[in-house]
């Protein structure tokens, strides 16, 4: 853990690329970093500033470079700051009444450098309000509103001579996978709105990631065939750029998504999803055949464009997720930063092997299965090993096949995994995605429970060691298996919700109708909210699980993990309850991460009673005396 980073959101000043590194031994601080043409990398601010900003509660890009100068917001106040060359950072915008009341996401500055456009989400007494607005750079004018009237703003995006100006929104009960406007603007010399129209989307379409051409030609990817592909608005209407069964997106969760770009001539590099596996390749100006770019990696994401070469962060099954850079002439990569340094012996790590299983309805879901891997330890030939199966957030998430040292973690300690894109993941259309509509709690479960079955009866797992762990919506599924099936020995529930009704009420504007689709609409539908939430069916409980919980998680707050444990624990049922101060919704400090690992081990080691060979830190086991029992 010593050299391990998260990176993430690369962007090109010129000749400087820069990107952000989330630190987990600087307490999950993120950091801005600069690596000039002669490879020189330096952090681009000080260590007293925190790049993260909390719109949306999960944020995304929060900074924008522009010839040297850098903007981003600050995490701990929630203020845009500038940093000139060789200057502190200062704040440009005013500081709320309240801490953290106005957050800002998705900057972009016009071609002089002299304003930021962006989204900005205030938090009002009594209401959330989100708008896109415009702020002098240099803090000399307040900001201004540009558009709103509408319940979320994303990715705004201007033409190279600034006078269009392009965006998506989306209003409640949508999730910007269900349905989002794509809106544009004709700006006048003030930089206010002279005209509006939209372009295109509705409720049932989704529109995503705006970009401008040469001649302000507008590009966009929308889903309206089935599947996220890209599409040009011409004057003729939308020109279908790409007609792939494969997604050239990924859900919005987060700010500042870029799956593609448009170059100087009009060519587009983009990446794209099919099977689990990601691609890069090149589209002429105006369409035509994708010329795939061949490389060794297997994902990508976060594309920006420079001499011929795209910036991006990629990973591959053998390879954690870095920021490299890719001659897109000869598929040549350079590595600009690794999320690790060290390098480990490829014969501990697990490959991913995607496989295909039937599940409920007679249809067919995926997974990604990791076999136990580690040259120095061998199970008895006899033996089947004990299976974690993982369930992935979001709902609206995937599983992909990159280095996940989380997973290597189990599969060097002798357990398979199997990483489940259930019916709702992204990757397979929005079909596939919205097999989980009206369905959450059974859909997802269903495909869970038929991953571990069929790998226990193909003889890849011990169908008496199944266990079952996820975070957040991963942490809902593994409450519902615990809770309404019994096909496992235990699990672990990382800050997973336990009633779904507290979350319609209690969670933030970015989701609060998220679950109209999932579940049905909230009130009226009280009873199917307490049919499927654990919380309500504690009778039910006998198998032991853990929970792991953030004490400043607004997402699914502390008390979902503290009423189950009172559950849990009037019912007897063995468990332990593992909370962190100053952890929000995903853990980010080292300490945190590992203890949580070590935590679930030690968990597992005394439910499947096994001796582990690392030496852990026991967590307190409460109704411990029950685990005879099973």
């Amino acid at each position: 853990m010593a050299n391990a980073v998260r990176v993430d959101n690369p962007s090109i000043d010129g000749t400087d690329t820069y990107w952000v590194e989330e630190r987990p031994q600087e307490a999950g601080r993120s950091v801005i970093v600069r690596r000039s043409n002669d490879a020189t990398t330096v952090d681009a601010m000080s260590s007293e500033f925190d790049v993260r900003t909390l719109a949306h509660e999960y944020g995304g890009l929060c900074y924008v470079a522009h010839h040297g100068v850098v903007i981003f917001s600050n995490f701990a106040d929630q203020r845009l700051y500038r940093i000139d060359p060789g200057s502190p950072p200062r704040a440009i915008t005013e500081e709320p009444s309240s801490p953290r009341a106005w957050r800002y996401a998705d900057p972009i500055v016009t071609r002089d450098g002299a304003f930021v456009i962006c989204v900005r989400e205030r938090h009002e007494e009594t209401d959330v309000v989100n708008e896109l607005v415009i702020l002098a750079s240099d803090g000399s004018a307040s900001p201004r509103i540009l558009a709103s009237g509408h319940d979320f703003f994303a990715a705004p995006v201007l033409s190279d001579d600034d006078r269009q100006l392009a965006w998506i929104t989306w209003d409640h009960p949508c999730m910007p996978w269900d349905g989002t406007r794509l809106h544009e603007a004709v700006l006048d010399e003030t930089y206010s709105v002279a005209s509006e129209r939209i372009v295109c989307g509705g409720d049932h379409e989704s529109v995503v990631q705006p970009r401008y051409g040469p001649g302000a030609t507008l590009h966009y990817i929308s889903d309206r065939s089935g599947w996220w592909n890209l599409y040009l608005d011409g004057p003729s209407g939308a020109k279908a750029l790409s007609s792939l069964d494969a997604e050239f997106a990924w859900p919005a969760w987060v700010f500042g998504e870029h799956s593609y770009v448009v170059g100087e001539d009009g060519s587009i590099v983009a990446t794209w999803s099919k099977d689990g596996i990601s691609h890069l390749g090149i589209i002429a100006a105006g369409g035509g055949p994708i010329v795939e770019v061949a490389t060794s990696w297997t994902h990508f994401e976060s594309l920006s464009e420079r001499d011929g070469a795209v910036i991006a962060v990629a990973g591959s099954p053998l390879t954690p997720l870095s920021i490299v850079e890719v001659e897109l002439s000869t598929g040549q990569t350079s590595v600009l930063k690794a999320s690790r340094d060290d390098a480990i012996n490829p014969a501990y790590l697990s490959e991913a092997e995607p496989i295909e299983f039937s599940t409920e309805g007679h249809v067919t879901a995926h997974a990604l299965y990791y076999a136990p891997t580690n040259p120095d330890f061998m199970g008895p030939e006899s033996a089947r090993p004990p299976l974690i199966v993982q369930s992935h957030g979001g709902p609206t998430s995937q599983a992909v096949s990159v280095l996940n040292y989380e997973i290597q973690y189990w599969t060097s300690r002798g357990f398979a995994v199997v990483d489940v894109n259930y019916g709702g993941s992204t990757g397979y259309g929005r079909a596939y995605r919205e097999r989980l509509k009206g369905n959450w709690g059974v859909g997802d479960l269903d495909d869970c429970v038929n991953a571990a079955k069929f790998l226990a009866s193909s003889g890849r797992a011990d169908e008496k060691a199944l266990l079952i762990h996820g975070g957040s919506a991963g942490g809902y599924t593994t409450l519902c298996a615990l809770t309404f099936r019994s096909d496992f020995a235990a699990g672990a529930s990382h800050f997973g919700v336990g009633d779904l009704g507290a979350l319609a009420r209690d969670t933030h504007k970015f989701e609060s109708r998220y679950l109209d689709g999932l579940v049905g609409p909230y009130p009226e539908r009280d009873d199917l909210f307490r049919a499927r939430s654990p919380i309500f069916h504690t009778e039910l409980m006998r198998t032991p699980v853990i929970l792991f919980q953030g004490l400043e998680d607004e997402v699914v707050p502390p008390a979902q993990a503290e009423a189950m444990a009172e559950a849990l624990r009037l019912r007897g049922v063995p468990f332990a309850y593992v909370s962190f101060e100053g952890e929000q919704h995903g853990f980010r400090q080292a300490k945190n991460i590992m203890r949580a690992a070590e935590a679930e081990l030690y968990f597992y080691s005394q439910v499947l009673r096994f001796e582990p060979a690392d030496g852990l830190e026991p967590v307190v086991i409460e109704n411990q005396e029950a685990l005879s029992a099973h």
